[in-house]
């Protein structure tokens, strides 16, 4: 970051700022303007762009282009799949209105293009005179923040003239260096910018109106990615998760208001920010929820940098009562410094002024960057980690080999990005240490050891940055789970055990015994393991978008019932909406093969598969009392598994209609609690000796390693 440059944060919040904004004018024409498309066209979203050649002030200084890969994170063709390059010095001009205010957006694909090496690409942009971008490069900025496209949003002040000048300037630093831009966007806006408190300086603002900011973020805190079609004012900004900036996993509780509550705009323009982000929340409180309709119910300091930025926040006070939006902006001065600075925010409820609850909220988050005296908002390109960077160069030396494997790995990461840190729900429970007896470690299957990667403890401290708090993405009761980064580009889910942990090691050989053969594309894979210097450490595929329960439940989308769901298909018959109702439906039938997979017919005992389906349906009592006990589950479990291997004994046992908990008479006790043991704990030597390949003949019936 240059020197004299400040950070603005402004806190979208249930807050304040009493002054009304000016409304844009209604001459002022918004462009989207799809680089190199001499047709234009619509993207994912239903918005128009068009093409931006008569807008270049010389044409035959540029070259169009298309990609010839489509990463699949890309959100639209439209206009990332075609691009314009410059080899020399090239201007836009767009018509404008001088007293307004612009948001100035450029869109970046760095692909493949017939003829030219994005790699190569160094340049940079000023528009109306303010240095926007200086030696940028899409790859580096695309490689360090693992995503496959690049968008940069500016805003402008008002530039007294009636056109504005956007001028790509390719880098003389480079040989063969040049320019390049996807899509380009021109949006009139109102002055979103007004006063500032200055962060460390009592009482003294910092006047914003007439500054030149760049969006470095911009948070929908609570809530889901707001799309620019669904934003405020027709300004089309695009409002982002805000959890995998949540520091160690102090997720908080998010809220969401009812649809019957009305967000009244009484002292703000719509433009600060539509309606979706001050309808969810983040707090601190145990349950969301809970209604805070009086003063003093909720107050709370905010911090920026560790420095006190206001004390005694108190927003049903600021705003004089719910469902009315406020904001709040604060300015902090950022010293220049080599690498990647952090930004902190934390808020923290005051209990000096004895609030009814001990809680803090926060609606919606915008953090800008402020030109200097200069007009200069350029900065270095972000810097790409050591072991980024040492995966690169390795991959520099071996051209041929990964030939075909970069856009395949450029995907993942993109996708990956765009919704990113939600594994935590899906965290599956470890323990790192092992109490009461000491152990030389798991004994694994050479199944399992084929079919996943053993890391080296050092490995995973490079990939988490040896645990970095910042990258922690999940906490439950087996640990954490931390973000990392594996062979340069790939991202995982890590989960570290903790010491207080209810599970310890046969747990977590088992899960590497079953997850290791478990394979489906709508599954999170296990990559590998880690058990090092005590350490018991799983690393899974990183899920960036989100689990089921999130696509199900979060977002204002509209579900169906299980009873609506039917009427989809009224040809459905009644007893397959159900999995679980239409194999009692088989078995009241007489016809209990039929829900056996097509490949196991046959090979299972009809004894066994009785047994199996009366435990089952006794599983699904309506009442409590009614179902089994874990231990009888087990246990009936383990006496279907021995009709299967001993068919001529099982067939000299009593059937009936019901499920009998009893012990059979006619098992042998040895072999069967030793099979008992087996599958409690897989793998031990001791449980190995006395039941030869059980684990793995038992799984091997239930699991294909391919998937299917």
């Amino acid at each position: 970051m240059c020197s004299n440059a400040h950070i603005l944060l402004s806190l979208i919040c249930l807050s304040l700022l009493c002054n009304c904004i000016k409304s844009s004018s209604p001459d002022l024409k918004p462009l989207a303007l799809t680089c190199g498309n001499k047709d234009g066209g619509t993207d994912s979203d239903g918005r128009k762009w068009e093409s931006d050649a008569k807008y270049l002030v010389s044409a035959d200084k540029s070259v169009e282009a298309v990609a010839q890969f489509q990463d699949p994170s890309l959100t639209s063709q439209i206009p990332y799949m075609n691009g314009r390059f410059f080899t020399s010095e090239t201007t836009y001009k767009f018509p404008i209105i001088g007293t307004s205010r612009y948001f100035l957006r450029f869109h970046f694909y760095p692909s493949s293009y017939p003829n030219f090496n994005t790699t190569n690409s160094y340049f940079s942009v000023v528009a109306g005179g303010v240095t926007l971008l200086n030696n940028f490069s899409a790859v580096i900025a695309a490689q360090a923040l693992t995503q496959a496209y690049i968008m940069k949003e500016f805003s402008l002040a008002s530039l007294n003239s009636d056109s504005l000048s956007v001028t790509f300037m390719p880098s003389d630093k480079y040989n063969g260096s040049f320019a390049f831009v996807n899509g380009i966007e021109v949006m009139p806006s109102p002055n979103l910018f007004d006063s500032a408190s200055m962060v460390g300086f009592e009482d003294q603002p910092l006047d914003t109106s007439s500054s030149h900011v760049q969006t470095m973020w911009r948070l929908n805190v609570g809530g889901q990615y707001i799309p620019p079609t669904n934003d405020s004012s027709s300004l089309a900004r695009s409002w982002y998760d805000d959890t995998p900036y949540i520091y160690s996993g102090a997720l908080g509780v998010t809220s969401q208001a009812e649809n019957n509550v009305t967000i009244a705009y009484k002292n703000i323009s719509t433009a600060i920010a539509p309606v979706e982000v001050y309808q969810t929340s983040r707090q601190m409180g145990l349950d969301g929820n809970v209604t805070r309709n009086n003063i003093n119910e909720r107050v709370f300091n905010i911090y920026i940098n560790n420095q006190t930025a206001m004390e005694d926040a108190d927003v049903l006070a600021w705003s004089g009562g719910p469902g009315i939006p406020i904001y709040k902006d604060y300015a902090i001065y950022v010293p220049e410094a080599s690498g990647d600075e952090m930004l902190w925010l934390a808020l923290w409820p005051d209990n000096t002024m004895l609030p009814e609850y001990f809680d803090a909220i926060l609606n919606g988050l915008e953090i800008f960057k402020l030109s200097d005296t200069n007009s200069n908002l350029a900065g270095p390109n972000p810097t790409i980690s050591d072991m980024m960077q040492k995966q690169l160069q390795e991959a520099a030396k071996r051209p041929f080999e990964n030939q075909g494997k970069k856009t395949y790995t450029t995907a993942l990461i993109g996708g990956a990005a765009g919704g990113a840190a939600a594994f935590a729900f899906v965290a599956v429970a470890f323990k790192s240490t092992i109490s009461g007896k000491s152990h030389g470690g798991t004994t694994i299957s050479s199944d399992a050891a084929a079919n996943c990667r053993y890391f080296s403890l050092g490995e995973i401290q490079h990939a988490t940055k040896n645990f970095d708090e910042s990258n922690v993405i999940g906490v439950g009761g087996f640990g954490k789970v931390y973000k990392g980064i594996i062979d340069g580009d790939t991202k995982v889910a890590i989960k570290r055990s903790n010491p207080s942990s209810e599970q310890g090691v046969n747990e977590f050989q088992t899960e590497i015994e079953m997850l290791s053969k478990l394979r489906h594309r709508h599954l999170v894979s296990l990559i590998g393991f880690c058990e090092d210097n005590g350490e018991m450490i799983l690393v899974y595929d990183y899920m960036g978008h989100g689990t089921l329960r999130e696509h199900l439940y979060k977002g204002n989308k509209i579900t169906l019932s299980w009873k609506q769901r039917p009427a989809l298909n009224p040809s459905l018959p009644k007893e397959q909406v159900s999995l679980a109702d239409w194999a009692l439906h088989c078995q009241r039938k007489g016809t209990l093969e039929d829900i056996v997979d097509p490949q196991l017919k046959g090979k299972i005992s009809p004894e066994c598969l009785k047994k199996f389906a009366e435990l089952a349906e006794k599983c699904l009592a309506d009442h409590g009392t009614d179902r089994p006990s874990m231990g009888d589950v087990l246990w009936n479990l383990e006496f279907a598994l021995q009709m299967q291997e001993n068919p001529e004994r099982s067939s000299r046992k009593p059937t009936s209609g019901s499920v009998d908990y009893d012990q059979p008479e006619e098992i042998d006790h040895s072999s069967f609690l030793a099979m008992h043991r087996s599958t409690l704990s897989l793998g031990s030597e001791h449980d190995e000796k006395e039941s030869e390949g059980g684990p793995d003949d038992i799984f091997s019936q239930i699991v294909n390693p391919k998937g299917r």
